[in-house]
């Protein structure tokens, strides 16, 4: 086994690898070991470097697992804590996928329920979920009933204006093997939730958690907007955007 501080060597060595607005993305990430699990603290420009940092270090050998607190600087307007909680509540109130879940938010320590399930039995209810916001940072709680609903939950939480990180720990019940099919799953599942994104003119691929987009759009803005709701999706480690400008 090797030591902490070798791994730590290893993973910085892995990091300066990816570029980082013409520098280098080590610098701005601090590393550290806790429990066996690498942990990646600092501040990145955008969602797709923080996601292939996450992916560089994953593969260091003796790196067993990796716990991603980076937060991400682009675009993201400072809010109130409480102003960026109720956004993601009410995006998981909005969402059809989510009508059978107890929605929660976590104010001042303690848990106040803002909504029940739709469904009137327990057997109509599909989970529950907690919301809690700290400068910037979302973190999601709770069950829900796959691993698609958990990353929508993700994404949702990420569309959320001020978010800069999003800590998704909610469990699937029950456990679900996650494969390169489910993150296509998910993905389909987030372009369909995706009010500006036509999810029928959009193909996805999965292959060793590489996401590939193929199909058409009327316009640039449409095509950026689905590569980025694939970084967003939690598994996804790289994106490859064949989607094509149809006038």
């Amino acid at each position: 086994m090797q030591s902490n501080d070798t791994v730590l060597t290893q993973a910085r060595a892995a990091l300066s690898q990816v570029p980082y607005q013409g520098r280098q993305l080590q610098p701005a990430i601090h590393l550290r070991m806790s429990d066996g699990a690498l942990i990646l603290e600092g501040e990145v420009g955008s969602i797709v470097e923080k996601t292939r940092a996450a992916a560089h270090v994953r593969r260091v050998n003796g790196v067993t697992a990796v716990i991603d607190h980076l937060r991400v600087a682009d675009g993201a307007v400072p809010v109130g804590d409480g102003a960026l909680r109720d956004a993601v509540c009410e995006r998981l109130l909005n969402a059809i996928d989510f009508r059978n879940c107890r929605i929660c938010a976590r104010v001042k320590g303690q848990v106040e329920r803002v909504r029940e399930a739709v469904g009137a039995e327990p057997d109509d209810q599909s989970g529950w979920i907690e919301v809690a916001a700290s400068d910037g940072v979302v973190t999601l709680r709770g069950s829900v009933i796959s691993l698609s609903h958990m990353r929508l939950a993700g994404v949702l939480a990420w569309w959320s204006g001020g978010c800069r990180c999003v800590i998704n720990e909610i469990v699937v019940a029950p456990a679900e093997t996650d494969r390169d099919e489910e993150i296509s799953e998910a993905l389909q599942l987030v372009l369909e939730t995706d009010p500006f994104v036509d999810a029928s003119c959009i193909r996805v691929r999965t292959e060793a958690r590489v996401v590939t987009l193929e199909g058409y759009v009327s316009s640039e803005g449409t095509r950026k907007q689905a590569e980025r709701d694939a970084w967003y999706v939690q598994g996804v480690e790289d994106v490859i955007n064949r989607i094509v400008l149809q006038s």
